[in-house]
């Protein structure tokens, strides 16, 4: 087995381990709210989700493609191949890819041990840019496509990052306040268990686009591992191979439940009735899925929860925890730049070591940092058994080691 087998095999590998984070720390998306009000049970609620993400994945390919050609600068001016990245069998852009996948997947399990619903696509395109940056310096990243429209980093990742939860938290807050109005008169255990019905089939809607949207990021990283390796040539289609093991991937992770997650989202930002979980999570789903349709890749995190905040407000005399909107918001303006740090560590610890001894090293790391962060999260575990237990900040302590385990 060659050397540059091995590498290609630990970048899949690492690969399909983000997709599986990604699915258990955005199952929150999807079901959290459903979980909250008691219209689907917990296992049942991340059964339906797996199975949803699994079939969402193959509804489109727009995003993955978004994330092959559009984060690392990997064309020349003429739009060839730039050679520098390709040589010895792409293992320039190899070690790229494994040290990016390494920033993502660290920064989504330090945050799902925290219970922070941050994003897992801009953790991973902040390890792509950081190990981009760290390799071939500024202009390594594609910031803005051809510099006529944006199509790079900037108009398909941080515009979006900006437009997208304030776009879904508008919608969900004037959806919330026509149902209160429209069922102003109608006694409410007849409303909330028409509701908790109508919320089975929108988070259903939301699982499906979750796949759409966030299982291609990996299509589309695997992909650029397999160009950088010559094993594939086509810049405008996925290998079958590949859209089937990132599918698998995220539905397990989502199978799992990010128990920690779903419990912030759900508990500690807004105590949500039916009405408004629906309303949060039929927004969701229009914003994901008409992203995913233009390619935007998007975070699927910063969504769900504009969506859930919009709710909060669009119903009169709700309790929003803005103390725990504003922990998140911290989150997210740091994910992507710690992400990069991090993605920019990997790069420069196996560009010193070099070759397989290299990437054997950064994959060592990684798997070395995984281990810590999931033993720690043993000491105060979140489980289906007590992820709607009450939420209370007043319990919170130093000494727990997760500020969401209350």
């Amino acid at each position: 087995m060659s050397p540059e087998f091995i590498i290609l095999a630990l970048v899949v590998v690492t690969a399909l381990g983000f997709d599986f984070t990604n699915g258990f720390h955005d199952t929150a998306n999807a079901m959290a709210t459903s979980i909250a009000t008691g219209a689907l049970k917990p296992k049942v609620a991340v059964a339906l989700s797996a199975v949803l993400n699994l079939v969402g994945a193959f509804l489109s390919v727009e995003v993955a493609l978004t994330v092959t050609n559009a984060v690392i600068n990997i064309q020349s001016s003429d739009g060839s191949p730039r050679p520098e990245l390709l040589a010895d069998n792409g293992y320039a852009l190899l070690l790229i890819v494994l040290a990016g996948l390494c920033g993502g997947v660290t920064w989504n399990l330090l945050t799902w041990l925290l219970g922070l619903p941050s994003s897992s696509s801009h953790a991973l395109f902040g390890g792509l840019i950081g190990a981009a940056i760290a390799a071939m310096g500024i202009h390594g990243v594609n910031w803005n496509g051809d510099g006529t429209h944006l199509d790079g980093v900037i108009g398909k990742v941080i515009l979006p990052a900006l437009a997208s939860p304030i776009i879904a938290g508008v919608v969900a807050m004037v959806g919330t306040w026509l149902v209160y109005r429209i069922t102003a008169g109608v006694a409410a255990r007849f409303t909330d268990t028409g509701f908790r019905w109508g919320q089975i089939g929108s988070a259903s809607l939301v699982s499906l686009a979750h796949g759409t949207n966030d299982a291609q990021k990996t299509m589309g990283v695997i992909t650029l591992a397999l160009i950088a390796s010559g094993h594939w040539s086509d810049t405008t289609n996925i290998p079958v191979w590949v859209k089937v093991c990132c599918a698998t991937a995220i539905a397990l992770g989502t199978y799992i439940g990010g128990w920690r997650v779903i419990r912030t989202l759900g508990k500690g930002l807004v105590e949500i009735s039916p009405p408004q979980g629906m309303a949060a999570e039929s927004s969701s789903a229009a914003v994901i899925l008409a992203s995913s349709h233009l390619g935007f890749a998007l975070s699927t995190t910063h969504v769900a929860t504009g969506s859930i905040l919009g709710s909060g407000v669009g119903r009169r005399g709700a309790e929003v925890r803005w103390g725990v909107a504003l922990r998140m918001a911290t989150a997210w303006l740091i994910t992507l730049p710690a992400a990069a740090v991090v993605g920019a560590a990997m790069w420069w610890l196996g560009h010193l070591l070099g070759g397989l001894a290299g990437a054997i090293a950064v994959f060592t790391v990684l798997v070395l940092l995984a281990t810590y962060i999931y033993m720690r999260s043993r000491i105060n575990p979140v489980s289906h058994e007590n992820v709607n237990d009450h939420w209370d900040d007043t319990t919170r302590t130093e000494s727990s080691s997760d500020p969401a385990n209350v």
